[in-house]
């Protein structure tokens, strides 16, 4: 029969009662610990929240600009038969907060610029500021007849 091996110097039976042997981390461990995870932690927090940010702006900077290509498609079509009116227009509600304007000036009777103005409105003033501004796409008109 095989005998365990045991420590001299720490019995498990003092005395009749079996010994208690403590286990776990004294508190000090455990700060220690803890504020090494946390410090881990920020800079990866601050990452994401940075990520966060650049996406919100990639989103609100994509959607002026599909509105924007919509909204000069929409006087591209209309030009077509009303080439004499103007296409000026201020403060346009295009999509829930976004907000847009239209510039028309004369090049020549026969040709024209319209420059198109997209942006999200971020201080829900119904007003398109210069910081607010996301997209400003301009091309020439032609008269076609």
């Amino acid at each position: 029969m095989r005998r365990k091996l045991r420590r001299a110097t720490t019995p498990d039976w003092i005395g009749g009662e079996r010994r208690a042997t403590m286990g776990g981390f004294t508190l000090t461990e455990v700060i220690v610990a803890s504020t090494l995870l946390i410090l881990a932690m920020v800079p990866i927090l601050k990452a994401l929240t940075t990520a966060y940010v650049n996406t919100v702006i990639i989103e609100h900077r994509t959607h002026s600009l599909i509105l924007a290509e919509a909204k000069l498609d929409g006087i591209r079509a209309r030009s077509i038969y009303n080439y004499g009116s103007t296409f000026t227009e201020a403060n346009l509600s295009l999509d829930g907060s976004y907000l847009g304007s239209v510039v028309d000036s004369p090049v020549n009777p026969n040709l024209r610029k319209i420059t198109v103005t997209v942006g999200y409105d971020l201080n829900g003033d119904s007003n398109l500021a210069d910081d607010e501004i996301e997209v400003t796409l301009s091309t020439l008109l032609a008269r076609r007849w």
